[in-house]
């Protein structure tokens, strides 16, 4: 008995020693790069379906190279082009579409969210000859689909440079900046509908369709930019507000033998958020949109004269999202996703815009749309089927049966499918399992091969301090709400913990998902390991749960949200290891709102928040987000004012913390301003921090290791 407590005594010795030994996470690790994940790097399948290439870097010489590798072996087969005295550094590439000429990105600066100037050369393939498209930096240079051609945007303007004779032609010449744009999207088109390139050749090279915005009337915006200089200096860039004038938007048709440009008529056609060429080279589908967003038109435009015809109409009683699924088959029959039914799924169309048939169904969502694989006849698709935290991969033929689940693992599964649906490589990652790339059938889902892993990753974190996040959900106003929670790795259930949470809470978003780490995560990590339980719940407004959960914030955003993370934080401070009287919460954006409300109108249940670059007013914010779910102020003030902190700053009573860059050309530091104005003339105690010249990121340098060494000194200091 001596000798079995005495082994008692030296294991539970060795267990605690082990558990001593573990280091916990720091910030200077986290903004390090301590935890670096291994990706695949611009991966795209060739034409052939047997290979596919990957973007390779190397970090130290600095370099880089296009890798074409065999889908079978996995074995590299070749080098097609690779930085060197003769090809700059390339951080991206394009095909044409025969792969006989590459566009090579260099020299990239950016300008907002997805916009990027750059220099950009041809590489042919063939006989390795490079070609510089332009000496000065452009925008979005694209192949004609035989690769003689490319097309780009200098200063607002449309070119095409004819690479075999070297020449360069104008085919607009009336932008300008500040009024006029062609070819590239104004800021609010490319910061809310995600695009920016906005001309494409038709398949057979002889037409451009392009976008042109006439922004003339569009308030401008201005911000201090102080830099180094002596005196700052003002950039001033158009940003229409809610309620005030868009740009006018309209469409254009180049023909390429006789260089000429027509106008193209749409009708009231508000806004045009796709483009996109059929098969058929004449014949250009376009997508409008009414200003409320709740009216959608897929058109489809005749090249030849310009004539247009509705293929389709979609309408909605909230909106209608705007996703890049739409694909045309060879008949120009197509695919498309929509909520109609209550939730989102893939619906099958005839070339003449008739509906034939409704492809997935159930009480679940289509996350992605992959392809059409003809030969076999089956779409293969992404979807929330093994629950709304999880990913899957599945295949359905498009008569929507013989529905098959071609991932196994549980947690975040997206596919990128040989271009001869033969294959498909696997991305996989879960809360516990860092980012897996495996080789697969597309036929039946079954694994021919690793490729990738983060083991290297996985080991060295075992020498940290983590702890699970465990999954599940609460009740919470009538709705079972998606929520993880963190604890400590030496949690006793006989103490009392801070809690602090965290959320985004924005219209079709997701925080709680089964997937791998991100920096807040780590971030999430070590305040674990200094003893609070951390907590993170998606209330009414997010993702992934039908169209009525999503689209019940209409006309009120924040305020519903709002009310879930204030009744989830009170039913969480009943649990007997949680201390009710020290509940924290903090967000970023949207998540900054949620916190400073939550904080204001919570204030008898939130004792402290952290708000970074948060909206106070979406009388401040751009027109195509807020009046999606807001329609617009004059329509509806009281929507838009009732949910602004700065209207109730005397509701404070708990620690706030307020952060923004006074950079920030998305959720401008107009912003923070106001509240801290209204918290001043409150007389109400705070504290905040502006970062110069920093966006709505705020990074750069050692900015994040001090933005968060400042938050995690507030939440040890008040939590």
């Amino acid at each position: 008995m001596r000798k079995q407590f005495l082994l008692f005594l030296i294991t539970f010795g060795f267990l605690t020693l082990s558990t001593a030994q573990k280091k916990k996470i720091t910030l200077e690790d986290i903004w390090g790069g301590e935890f670096r994940t291994e990706y695949m790097d611009v991966l795209r399948s060739m034409k052939n379906g047997k290979q596919y290439t990957i973007l390779n870097f190397n970090r130290s010489p600095r370099t880089s190279s296009l890798d074409k590798y065999d889908y079978k072996s996995l074995e590299k087969v070749e080098t097609i082009v690779a930085s060197s005295d003769v090809i700059p550094f390339f951080s991206s590439y394009t095909f044409s579409d025969d792969e006989s000429k590459i566009i090579l990105a260099t020299e990239i600066e950016a300008i907002f969210r997805h916009s990027r100037l750059g220099v950009y050369y041809v590489y042919d393939v063939a006989t390795k000859k490079i070609t510089k498209v332009s000496d000065d930096k452009i925008q979005e240079p694209l192949l004609s689909p035989d690769g003689s051609k490319v097309a780009y945007v200098r200063e607002n303007n449309i070119y095409v440079l004819d690479i075999a004779s070297g020449n360069t032609k104008q085919i607009t010449a009336d932008g300008s900046k500040g009024t006029i744009i062609n070819g590239v999207t104004d800021w609010v088109y490319e910061e809310e509908f995600a695009f920016v390139r906005a001309f494409d050749w038709n398949s057979n090279g002889t037409k451009i369709a392009f976008l042109r915005f006439d922004e003339t009337n569009v308030p401008h915006f201005s911000m201090d930019v102080f830099g180094e200089n002596l005196y700052p200096f003002q950039y001033e860039f158009k940003y229409p507000k809610a309620g005030e004038e868009n740009a006018e938007v309209s469409l254009h048709m180049y023909d390429v033998a006789s260089a000429s440009t027509s106008n193209v008529n749409l009708g009231n056609a508000y806004y045009i958020p796709r483009i996109k060429w059929m098969n058929n080279p004449n014949h250009l589908s376009v997508q409008t949109l009414n200003r409320h967003q709740n009216h959608l038109k897929l058109h489809s435009v005749n090249a030849l004269d310009n004539s247009s015809s509705i293929l389709m109409e979609e309408k909605d009683e909230a909106y209608v999202d705007i996703t890049d699924d739409l694909t045309f088959l060879a008949d120009d029959s197509f695919i498309w996703t929509s909520e109609m039914d209550g939730y989102n799924h893939i619906y099958l169309y005839n070339n003449d815009g008739k509906l034939k048939n409704q492809i997935t169904k159930g009480e679940w969502e289509v996350t992605s749309y992959y392809g059409y694989n003809a030969k076999a006849n089956k779409i293969y698709y992404q979807s929330t089927e093994n629950g709304s935290i999880n990913r899957d991969v599945y295949s359905i033929g498009t008569n929507g049966k013989k529905k098959k689940r071609l991932t196994s693992k549980t947690g975040t599964n997206s596919a990128d499918f040989s271009a001869d649906y033969t294959y498909f490589i696997n991305t996989f990652s879960s809360a516990t399992t860092p980012y897996e790339f495996t080789l697969h059938k597309a036929s039946d889902g079954q694994k021919l091969k690793n490729i990738k892993d983060n083991s290297v990753l996985d080991n060295q974190l075992e020498e940290y301090e983590l702890s699970p996040k465990e999954f599940s959900t609460i009740s919470i106003n009538g709705n079972d709400l998606n929520m993880y929670i963190i604890k400590p790795s030496d949690f006793d259930e006989n103490k009392k913990y801070p809690l602090l949470m965290f959320q985004y809470s924005g219209p079709g978003s997701q925080q709680v998902a089964n997937r791998w780490f991100g920096s807040n995560d780590y971030w999430h990590q070590m305040l674990v390991s200094e003893g609070y339980i951390v907590a993170c719940v998606d209330g009414r407004g997010t993702g992934y749960k039908g169209r009525d959960f999503k689209k019940v914030t209409y006309l009120n955003l924040v305020k519903y949200e709002t009310e879930d993370q204030i009744a989830a934080a009170k039913k969480l401070s009943k649990l007997p290891y949680i201390d009710e009287n020290r509940t924290g919460i903090w967000g970023w954006s949207y998540g900054g709102h949620m916190s400073t409300n939550c904080l204001l109108k919570g204030n008898d249940t939130f004792e402290m928040a952290i708000a970074v670059a948060p909206v106070t007013s979406w009388r401040f914010y751009d027109t195509i987000y807020t009046e999606r779910f807001m329609r617009t102020p004059q329509e509806n003030p009281e929507g838009y004012d009732n949910e602004s902190p700065f209207n109730y700053p005397e509701l404070l009573k708990g620690k706030y913390l307020l952060v923004h860059g006074s950079g920030d050309d998305n959720v401008h530091v107009q912003n923070s301003m106001r509240m801290i104005e209204a918290l001043v003339q409150a007389n109400k105690q705070f504290e905040w921090a502006i970062y110069p010249d920093k966006n709505h990121g705020i990074y750069g340098g050692n900015t994040r290791l001090h933005l968060f060494t400042k938050m995690t000194n507030f939440v040890k200091d008040n939590l």
